[in-house]
């Protein structure tokens, strides 16, 4: 059985990953079971293992961690759901990219519990949605923005980090980087989108859906 740990009030993001890492060596010793951890962070900006520094547009504006995880730079805080998944994969097949592939669909599936469509886009690691009421982009494409965020590392095959879903964010927060990397999209959020949802709505979305998605070979 997967635990389930819910923090009421933000993390540190250092406290976070030591936090995280101590589970998953217990996890990978078997004297730990596996957990899903469900969080917000402080305002912060987390750079990945492929992060590039300039796409760091304002490097005083909130704290900078090296996350150490797979990826670019990242927004983290309030109003942001952030699920970090220590998971052990010697039970799903030892395979990192078909998880990948499961954790993009568990964010695809809980957005679909609020009417959301949620996409995939080959090269651009997260889930993105159309913004038909936008502008069209420069290509003469429909605009789209993203939503969730994807970054993992393993140990011992067992997984830390994970996703985050925009909930209701203070989005302009987003303008101090170049959101993994990609300068030619926007981010959204549930609210943006005109839903009235809560961190615990989707906190409830995200357990209904799990199973599915990312439970035991």
């Amino acid at each position: 059985m997967v635990e389930w740990i819910t923090s009421q009030a933000p993390v540190d993001y250092q406290t976070a990953l030591s936090r995280m890492e101590a589970r998953v060596e217990a996890i990978a010793a078997k004297t730990a079971g596996e957990a899903v951890w469900l969080l917000e962070h402080p305002p912060l900006y987390t750079a990945g293992t492929s992060a590039r520094a300039e796409d760091l547009t304002d490097p005083g504006r909130f704290p900078v961690y090296q996350a150490r995880r797979g990826g670019q730079y990242t927004y983290h805080g309030p109003g942001q759901r952030v699920a970090y998944v220590m998971l052990d994969l010697t039970e799903r097949g030892r395979d990192v990219r078909r998880f990948v592939t499961a954790l993009e669909n568990w964010v695809i599936a809980t957005l679909a519990e609020f009417n959301i469509t949620g996409e995939r886009r080959a090269g651009r690691v997260g889930v993105w949605v159309q913004r038909p009421d936008k502008p069209l982009t420069a290509s003469g494409a429909v605009s789209e923005d993203k939503i969730a965020a994807i970054g993992i590392r393993l140990r011992k095959w067992v997984s830390f980090h994970g996703i985050s879903i925009n909930v209701e964010p203070e989005l302009e927060h987003f303008s101090g980087i170049v959101p993994c990397g990609i300068r030619e999209h926007g981010v959204t959020s549930l609210v943006d989108l005109g839903l009235p949802v809560t961190l615990a709505d989707v906190d409830v979305a995200l357990k209904k859906t799990f199973d599915r998605h990312l439970g035991r070979l």
